[in-house]
């Protein structure tokens, strides 16, 4: 379907990879992973045809269509939420348009020799509508819009009128929609709550016919969804088959493998060097001397490739807190409609969270989860009711609006000495360090950051100071799969109150001991872990 062979690429003194080939066939699900910069987006954009390769072959089969779905959607305007999602199958439009016109051709009087091209032309344009899926497009795209979480009553809205994440599912719904013969996905989940994450794997399970190449950060998607894992690091591509878990167990060993044969070289390599070294001068010896020298030269080299660099987050000892961490009393909210009319997010909130608790707020899109948790921080005030903090809380907030209130003129290393002002310089490059950022890297301004570059500062700014209770909304949406895990083994491991927002069912389920689901304005406490939540909510352990 699409070969890829011998394919070099870099820019300028960067090599991505070097003679590197791997394939995409027919009806496989594959992940694509690799340390940022490893160059898994410009293997997108070769196989789309946005970039070229700097030597090697790139065969696609005849007719293949690709879909690709990247992190920049571009400009939308002046249509609505549907009619962008129809605008990506454009040449099916057309087709439906151009088959129209066709049949309305044959009712007119032409020779023979004239019908039997316009039936040719017919059935190669059918044969291609048909292919395209052309007959159900309109629903499968009101199907797919739906299932992404924009239900039929927001249809018609003008896509302005979206949000930048709510854009991101109708970009996605329209990729979806295209049904291509090869589906490039690049971070599908980041912009998904847990119910449209299920309904996603559902789809690809169910209906998508084609081939399928994505990255991802979750990685239960990852698990459920891919059959073989390619990976670009090194500046080679490898192909493991299996899951994600399948491929971290799999490359420990290989890497594992590749150490010991290096250790067994450098140790042939020193006896033979030694040899040289003692007997060069000796002419009874010039001949071993000479075949060993040449035996060494012509030895290939194992090179050990670098490990990848990955956060470290290590939470210093907060100091103890009361037992009551929060208390709570007939808390609600409601914001104001342009109308003047309340608008309830939730209500009659009573009830105390105790220390250590690791709890998860949970609840489909726009129930009100971050709002639940801002009013817990202390960032909006409540409409009705009481939150009362307790002894010695010291209160830490971490969301996605906290990176857009970093002070982007100011560096990396400025804006962690703004949050500890005593420390010195040492520390703060120890810090900083521990997030990734070293050397020059400091000086880095906020606007030249990532978004997942931001998201470690503001982590690393919660970890400059002596916090015992973390109001997390979303922390691990712009960290690569191997940075979680960290961030897992910290929070699991701090000796502090957590309550979060995640839709990363892995890290919810190895973390969280109590869940909150808030539910049309309801809340409702389970006393238990993620599992046992899904359990007896029945809905489907995923």
């Amino acid at each position: 379907m699409i070969h890829l062979s011998n394919i070099t690429k870099q820019y300028g003194s960067q090599v991505l990879f070097r003679e590197a080939s791997f394939q995409i066939l027919p009806g496989t699900r594959t992940g694509l992973v690799g340390p940022n910069g490893a160059g898994k987006t410009s293997l997108f954009r070769i196989i789309t045809g946005e970039e070229e390769v700097d030597a090697g072959d790139i065969t696609l089969a005849k007719k293949t269509s690709v879909g690709y779905f990247s992190q920049t959607v571009g400009e939308m305007k002046g249509r609505s939420a549907l009619e962008e999602v129809m605008a990506v199958s454009a040449e099916t439009v057309r087709l439906a348009g151009e088959l129209k016109k066709m049949e309305e051709q044959m009712g007119e009087p032409m020779s023979d020799d004239d019908m039997a091209a316009l039936l040719e032309r017919y059935g190669v344009a059918m044969e291609e509508f048909e292919h395209r899926g052309g007959y159900d497009l309109d629903s499968r795209a009101q199907e797919v819009l739906t299932g992404l979480g924009i239900g039929p009553d927001r249809f018609h809205n003008p896509v302005e009128s979206f949000s930048g994440g709510w854009r991101m599912r109708i970009a996605l719904a329209g990729i979806l929609t295209l049904c291509p013969d090869v589906l490039l996905l690049d971070e599908p989940t980041n912009h998904l709550d847990v119910e449209s994450i299920i309904w996603l794997e559902e789809w690809i399970a169910s209906e998508f016919k084609g081939a399928l190449l994505m990255t991802s950060h979750d990685r239960d998607f990852m698990n459920r969804v891919v059959g073989r894992i390619i990976e670009v690091a090194n500046k080679t591509i490898t192909t493991y088959g299996g899951n994600y878990d399948f491929y971290e167990k799999e490359r420990d060993i290989r890497r594992e493998q590749l150490l010991a044969s290096y250790k067994r070289q450098q140790e042939m390599l020193a006896k033979e060097e030694d040899f040289i070294a003692r007997f060069a001068a000796r002419a009874s010896h010039a001949a071993q001397v000479q075949s060993r020298v040449k035996k060494i030269d012509k030895i290939e080299r194992i090179e050990i490739p670098p490990e990848e660099k990955v956060v470290r987050f290590v939470f210093n000892e907060p100091p103890r807190s009361g037992d009551d961490v929060v208390a709570m009393d007939k808390l609600a909210k409601s914001w104001q409609n342009p109308d003047g009319s309340e608008h309830p997010i939730f209500s009659g909130v009573t009830g105390v969270i105790k220390r250590l608790s690791k709890i998860a707020v949970v609840g489909v899109n726009g129930a009100g989860k971050s709002t639940f948790l801002k009013v817990l921080a202390g960032q909006t005030e409540p409409t009705a009711g009481n939150v009362t903090l307790g002894a010695n809380v010291e209160l830490g907030y971490f969301s996605q609006h906290a990176m857009e209130v970093l002070d982007p003129k100011k560096t990396i290393f400025e804006t962690l000495q703004d949050v500890m002002p005593t420390a010195t310089i040492g520390v703060i490059r120890n810090l900083l360090g521990s997030f990734l950022f070293q050397g020059d890297d400091v000086d880095k301004r906020v606007e030249m950051l990532s978004g997942g570059e931001k998201s470690r500062v503001v982590l690393a700014t919660l970890l400059a100071r002596p916090v015992n209770f973390l109001v997390l909304d979303e922390p691990t949406n712009h960290l690569d799969i191997r940075s979680r895990e960290i961030l897992l083994d910290a929070l699991a491991n701090f000796s502090g109150t957590v309550i979060l927002v995640s839709h990363d069912r892995h890290f919810l389920r190895l973390l969280v001991d109590r869940v909150i689901e808030v539910d049309h304005g309801e809340m409702r406490l389970y006393e238990g872990n993620y599992d046992y939540y899904l359990s007896k909510t029945h809905h489907t352990v995923h």
